[in-house]
C-alpha cells in the first residue's frame, strides 16, 4: 500500500488539495463473545483500566483505519482529510467507524 497522509484537520500544512475524491469509510464490528471473554478476565484490570479491553479497541480502530486507507487508495488519493473516529455499542457489540475525505494533494512550492 502506498503512503497516504491521514489528518483530522480539513487541510494539510504545506500542501494544496488538487482534487476532492469523495467520502471514504472503514467499519469494524466486534461481537459479543469478545466482551464475554474480556469480562471473564476482569483480573486484568489495574487502576481502573483493562489492558485486554484496550487492546481490542486499538485493534478494531487500526483495522477500520486500514479499511478506510484501502478505499482511499482505490480512488487514487494520496491523503485523507477531516478524519473522524467514532465508537458505538449496539446489542453488546462494539462498532468502530472511521470516515474522512479522500483527496489528492501536492506540496506547495516554496517562494522567497
Amino acid at each position: 500500500m502506498s503512503k497516504i497522509i491521514i489528518s483530522t484537520t480539513p487541510t494539510l500544512q504545506g500542501y494544496d488539495i488538487e482534487n476532492y475524491l469523495g467520502l471514504v469509510t472503514g467499519e469494524v464490528i466486534v461481537g459479543a463473545n469478545i466482551f464475554k471473554d474480556l469480562f471473564a478476565g476482569i483480573r486484568d484490570i489495574v487502576g481502573g483500566r483493562s489492558g485486554s479491553y484496550e487492546e481490542v479497541l486499538a485493534e478494531a480502530r487500526e483495522n477500520a483505519i486500514r479499511e478506510m486507507l484501502q478505499r482511499a487508495e482505490t480512488q487514487g488519493a494520496n491523503a485523507i482529510v477531516g478524519v473522524d473516529v467514532d465508537y458505538e455499542t449496539i446489542n453488546n457489540m462494539l462498532i468502530v467507524c472511521v470516515s474522512g475525505t479522500a483527496v489528492h494533494v501536492h506540496k506547495k512550492s516554496m517562494s522567497l
